[in-house]
């Protein structure tokens, strides 16, 4: 649907047309008119999908010339959301004067935000902590308000503002048009939206491509304890120009740089508890190349817009799906290639990879970590390749002299000199690489059909006499290592034990996942299995003998997480 199809005011479709758009995206055109009609609105759409336009162009349009005070609210979770958002609606409303939108966050300076406020700001968007400030410092009255957003208001409860949202909407009156965008719908979400809205208009936009094409996505399995050396490897050996690297924690952020920075990388973080002037120093010499390895958290890389990222690291798999689609999704913008490189340590890992790669519906290829050797050879072809092309370019034919007067002064041969630049340039060049050699990774394909892999058994404390059905033991496997339940074979349950075949190469990572877990209240433990006389235990009670053979191959009905006759680890 076109801009001029929608019923807008003609000084933001001229606004619009400026900024070169005039086709609205699907949650625009759908969400527009809904807003524009003054009812209720849930939009669920993922980041991307030009939701700011959605929400920002009809607050705009339901401003009035004479109503003083501040009729729209617009709540972000993060401080580069809001000025983001707020940048957009200013550029909205570029040709309608009586339109103030102000941003508030925190971080940055209270005077100038109770100067924008004092001089009449109609449109505040803002965190919620400093909306909060401001509501009790009386610098910001909501009275008059006719508009509340809450954008990515699924981000806000995951990052524990569900509390500052109901106390800000106290101060709402209760006539008032209320919008949610969010990019799931989570229980929590619906709950607010039935307690805030009234008969809301639900619209679901999906993203049509879930991932990008033109962005290369690999793994790298490594021993536990060693991603960080893996890191340096591949960011000494693909070179790229400017990279972001994601961890789940700001505490995993300042270790991770303080980790590069020690060893010569230009690099630096970037998360939630840093002041407002740090983290815009930050983006600016990441934006201009003063730094080239960007470290953050994926709330902090919300709003964070630059087109030259050439690689994106999950140090870190990410917490849920989406961000994972967030986080490569930085790389190869602008109809540029790019690359996403995971890095991943045993066995639950690559399961919660392989999730995300049916998530996303693209392969993610396995790779093997380059080697010390590999690099060296790499750089020193790229170094001659360099020398060669200077040579033939002359550009430095000035320098003949120099190197005439060395030889003939020191008894040096020209070889020699340029062995010892070469040299010397090449140190400098792999100085970084850790000198450690990683043991290529086993063969992490999964075997689903029978015969295919090798299995051990393992023998669980705890048999028929705990009340344990096959049903129980796998929910309690699946839920502990993270494996689906095909990995799993025979069950057989005996009086006081229980036996289950399970993946030789998978055994001890299902021995360290269940340790301390229960099954159906039961604190179990779990060691290999060195054989009993299963007959005898059986042959103490004949009629538990056939409930055992009943249940000998039965997995039972589970398989997935929250299975109800598994207990998580206490």
């Amino acid at each position: 649907m076109l801009f001029t199809e929608l019923d807008l005011p003609e000084e933001i479709v001229r606004a619009v047309t400026e900024m070169g758009f005039t086709e609205a995206t699907e949650i625009q055109s759908k969400a527009i008119p809904v807003m524009l009609e003054g009812r209720d609105l849930v939009g669920k759409s993922n980041t991307g999908t030009g939701k700011t336009a959605a929400f920002g162009i009809p607050a705009i349009a339901s401003i009035e010339k004479g109503n003083k005070g501040v009729q729209a609210l617009v709540l972000c979770p993060t401080r580069e959301l809001a000025m983001q958002a707020c940048d957009e609606i200013k550029k909205f409303a570029a040709y309608m004067p009586w339109v103030r939108p102000c941003a508030v966050y925190g971080g940055a300076a209270m005077d100038r935000q109770i100067g924008e406020l004092k001089r009449g700001a109609n449109i505040v968007v803002g965190t919620p902590g400093r909306v909060m400030d401001h509501i009790g410092r009386k610098t910001l009255r909501l009275e008059n308000l006719r508009l509340m957003i809450l954008d990515e208001a699924d981000e806000m409860l995951n990052m524990g503002f569900r509390e500052d949202i109901e106390t800000i909407l106290q101060y709402v009156p209760e006539e008032r048009q209320t919008v949610l965008f969010s990019a799931t719908m989570p229980p929590p979400i619906m709950a607010i939206t039935k307690q805030y809205q009234t008969d809301p208009v639900v619209i679901k936009v999906e993203s049509k491509a879930r991932t990008v094409e033109s962005i290369e996505q690999k793994y790298f399995e490594v021993p536990m304890g060693r991603k960080t050396d893996a890191l340096r490897m591949l960011l000494i050996a693909y070179e790229p120009r400017l990279s972001m690297v994601f961890c789940n924690t700001k505490k995993m952020v300042d270790e991770l740089t303080d980790a590069l920075v020690s060893k010569g990388f230009k690099a630096s973080g970037l998360h939630g508890d840093m002041k407002q002037q740090s983290r815009t120093q930050v983006l600016n010499a990441f934006k201009s190349g003063a730094i080239n390895v960007l470290i953050a958290t994926d709330v902090a890389a919300r709003g964070i817009d630059v087109d030259d990222v050439d690689a994106v690291f999950n140090y870190d798999l990410p917490q849920d799906n989406e961000y994972y689609i967030h986080r490569i999704g930085r790389t190869g913008r602008a109809g540029k290639s790019g690359a996403a490189y995971t890095i991943i340590s045993g066995r639950k890992q690559f399961y919660e990879l392989r999730d995300i790669s049916k998530f996303i519906k693209t392969d993610i290829v396995r790779a093997d970590l380059p080697t010390k050797e590999e690099i060296v050879k790499r750089k020193s072809e790229h170094v001659s390749e360099k020398i060669i092309s200077c040579c033939e370019s002359g550009k430095y034919d000035k320098y003949i002299s120099e190197v005439t007067k060395l030889m003939r002064e020191n008894e040096l041969s020209a070889e020699e000199i340029a062995a010892a630049l070469l040299g010397m340039k090449l140190s400098a060049e792999t100085r970084n690489i850790p000198d450690i050699a990683f043991t290529a990774p086993r063969d992490t394909s999964v075997k689903s059909g029978k015969g295919r892999a090798k299995t051990v058994k393992l023998e669980i404390s705890a048999g028929r006499a705990n009340r344990l059905a096959p049903n129980f033991v796998l929910g309690a496997l699946v839920d502990a290592t993270g494996m689906p339940g095909k990995s799993f074979g025979k069950i057989d349950i005996f009086d006081r034990f229980t036996t289950v075949e399970v993946p030789e190469a998978d055994k001890e990572h299902i021995l360290d996942s269940m340790a301390g877990t229960k099954i159906n209240g039961q604190k179990i433990t779990v060691k290999p299995y060195e054989g009993r006389n299963e007959r005898f235990e059986d042959d103490r009670n004949p009629r538990r003998q056939n409930n055992s053979r009943r249940g000998a191959n039965t997995r039972g009905k589970g398989g997935r997480r929250g299975n109800p006759g598994a207990r998580p680890r206490s």
